[in-house]
Order: C-alpha cells, then sequence, then structure tokens
C-alpha cells in the first residue's frame, strides 16, 4: 500500500511541476510579495521618528531662550530638526512649502509679559499635511507652556505666604532639578522586527493555499472521471487517499521552508531555533490539510472547494495576524482571532523569534494541533467517501 501511495504522490508531483502552478503559488508568489512589502514598508515602519520645525524669536528675552535651549536639546536627541526664521512670515511660508511640520512665533515682550503676570502667547503655525509632526510641535509648545505657568504659580504662591525676594525663588526655579523624571524601560526581544513579520505571515498565509494541490486532487479525480481508472488497478482505497495527503503535505512543508531559508538568507528574517521552526511548519501544514480536506468533503466540485476554502483562509489570515499585529488589538477581535491556526502560527513563530524554546512555544503547538485533530479528523472520515466510482 505505501508503495503503491508512494507513486501515487511522485505522478501529482510531477503533474504540478509540469506546470509550474505548484512553484508559482507556493514559491515564487509568497516570496516576491515578502520582498516587497520590506522593501516597500519595511524602511517605513523601522526608521525612527523626526520631524522639522521653525522659530521666530522676536522677544529675545529669558522665556524665549528657554524655549529655545529647550528645541536645542530635543534637536541634539534626533527627534526634531530646527530651522531659523528671520521674520514671522518667513515662518509661516516654511509651513505652507511643507518645508516644516510646525513654525513657532515668539513675539516681541513675550518674556516680560510673562514674567508681569499678564497673558503671553507663543503660536505655533502647524501643516494639516502632516499631522503627526504638527502634533508633536503643539505638545512641545504645550509641555513649554505648563512648566512655566507651574513655575509662575509656585513662584506667586511662596511669595504671598510672605517667602524670600520672587527674583531670587525664579533663579531657584530655573537651576533646579524636576523633582519628577520619566524613565524609559522597553521589554526587548518579545515581538518580531518587520523583515521577520512579513516573511513568516505571508509564509503562514500562503501555506493554506499551496496544500489545496493535494487535497482538491482527490475532487478533480472524480470529476475528470479518472477516479474509476485509479479503484480498478489492484491498490486499496486507503492506499489513493494516503498518496493524496502526502502531495499536500510534501509541497506545504517544502514551501514554507524555501521561505523560510529564502528570507533568512536575503531578507535577515529571524525565525528562531531551527527545531522549534521545523515543529510549527509541521503543525501548520497538518491544519491547513484538515481544513481543507474538511472543506473538500462538503464540496459539490474542486472548483466550489477552492472557493471556500479561499474565502476561510482570507478571513482567518486577517484575523490570525498574518499582515498586521493583533497583539496591538484588543476586545473582541482579540478573542476572536484565537480561533484561527494562523494566530497561534503566527504566536508560535513570534515566540520562536524571540528566542524562546520548545517549552515556549508548546500552547501554540497544542492548538494548531488541536485544530488540525478536529478538522482532520472529519475530514478523514468523510474523505473515504471521496474514494468511490461515483
Amino acid at each position: 500500500m505505501i508503495r503503491a501511495a508512494l507513486l501515487i504522490m511522485g505522478k501529482d508531483l510531477k503533474e504540478r511541476l509540469r506546470d509550474r502552478s505548484a512553484i508559482i503559488l507556493a514559491v515564487v508568489v509568497p516570496l516576491g510579495l515578502a520582498f516587497v512589502m520590506n522593501l516597500t514598508l519595511g524602511p517605513v515602519t523601522e526608521q525612527s521618528f523626526s520631524t522639522d520645525v521653525a522659530i521666530h524669536d522676536a522677544d529675545g528675552g529669558p522665556l524665549a531662550e528657554s524655549f529655545a535651549a529647550m528645541l536645542a536639546s530635543i534637536e541634539d536627541e534626533g527627534a526634531i530638526t530646527v530651522v531659523r526664521a528671520e521674520t514671522a512670515d518667513e515662518a509661516r511660508a516654511l509651513v505652507e512649502a511643507h518645508d516644516v511640520s510646525s513654525a513657532y512665533v515668539l513675539p516681541a515682550g513675550l518674556s516680560e509679559a510673562a514674567s508681569g503676570g499678564t497673558d503671553a502667547a507663543i503660536l505655533v503655525v502647524s501643516d494639516p499635511d502632516q499631522p503627526i509632526g504638527a502634533s508633536v510641535g503643539v505638545a512641545l509648545a504645550q509641555a513649554f507652556a505648563s512648566e512655566v505657568n507651574a513655575v509662575r504659580l509656585s513662584v506667586v504662591t511662596a511669595a504671598a505666604l510672605g517667602a524670600e525676594d520672587p527674583r531670587s525663588l525664579v533663579e531657584k526655579a530655573r537651576s533646579g532639578t524636576a523633582p519628577i523624571r520619566l524613565a524609559d524601560e522597553r521589554i526587548e526581544g518579545r515581538g518580531f522586527d518587520f523583515a521577520t513579520l512579513y516573511a513568516t505571515g505571508i509564509a503562514v498565509f500562503f501555506l493554506f493555499f499551496t496544500v489545496q494541490f493535494g487535497v482538491l486532487s482527490i475532487v478533480g479525480e472524480r470529476e475528470d472521471g479518472t477516479m474509476p481508472r485509479l479503484l480498478a488497478a489492484p491498490i486499496p482505497k486507503a492506499a489513493i487517499l494516503i498518496g493524496k495527503l502526502l502531495v499536500s503535505f510534501v509541497v506545504g512543508v517544502a514551501s514554507t521552508v524555501v521561505l523560510w531559508l529564502a528570507t533568512t538568507l536575503l531578507m535577515d528574517a529571524e525565525w528562531g531555533g531551527s527545531f522549534g521552526v521545523m515543529l510549527l511548519i509541521v503543525a501548520g501544514v497538518t491544519a491547513a490539510m484538515g481544513l481543507t480536506a474538511a472543506v473538500a468533503t462538503v464540496a459539490k466540485s474542486a472548483e466550489q472547494a477552492g472557493s471556500i476554502t479561499a474565502f476561510i483562509v482570507v478571513v482567518f489570515g486577517v484575523l490570525g495576524g498574518t499582515f498586521f499585529p493583533v497583539s496591538r488589538v484588543s476586545g473582541a477581535f482579540s478573542a476572536v482571532s484565537r480561533i484561527t491556526p494562523h494566530f497561534w502560527l503566527m504566536e508560535g513563530f513570534r515566540r520562536s523569534s524571540a528566542g524562546e524554546g520548545i517549552i515556549g512555544i508548546l500552547p501554540s503547538l497544542g492548538a494548531i494541533l488541536l485544530f488540525a485533530a478536529v478538522l482532520g479528523g472529519i475530514g478523514l472520515v468523510r474523505a473515504r467517501d471521496l474514494v468511490r466510482f461515483q
């Protein structure tokens, strides 16, 4: 029986390789798409944020100098680039020309008005076509204004309570250090870099298409009238079914391994340890075979089975996070995504990419294999009815 199953598998694989359909769908298209997404979206998503701002200082007082010093310190960190404007009209022109996202106009008498207790305004001119940079520009001005207002309120309160000379209080407030500061800590190694996200996401998405070749060919044999010839041969029915399933398994594993190696070498994608990656690939192929087999047993034709499977795979791919990380999504969408094998495959690859070993990916493997067992069991039981004369 095994020899007969291998002969059937070899025959189907030769047919697919001859018409190039398996190579195109299983390797060429997903690999090309992964490269395109990495080249076009990778530089955008991985680059650090920076925006250009302009400043026109018509005041020249200590408050204006403090504001300019704050911008200079942020510029030193690489978050902004400060452009000096000679006039207020020049600052506005820079915004209108989209050369900067925001422009600050510091009017004459700003420092004197602020120290005298009267209203003082920093004009912020924003470019609506650069919403992120404009929001950052407004936030910087608001933060500076809040700090100045807090210092002035403290000085006024202290003076009202009979404290020392307000001028000395101001100097101490300026020279003193802030009582509270922010400490930035980022968790490392818990998510995908974008090259790996594109590589694994595209591989998982197309994996559920590539396994269709073997399973759906059972329905195709009946439609083409070749099933009776196979059944007339001196081989058991189980050999036909096993041979078709082996085609799906071999194509699915081979194509995903090729994508894994190619994206690792050419895109610097980091999939993780080889053993864990292979376990996830085999589990994913098994789940995809179960899904396709279950659909094939209820469809009336190979074309209908392919259409239904494609619809389910696309929906599962979106829900499962093959195009964007669903870990950033909360609520019902996040809960529903966990019913898809795509989610658990992506979660397993994420953990593997982060350096976690077999223990770390066990929950993902368990969920994928459970999905494969349920649908695969239904598909195998019903698939035996497909191997018949009519």
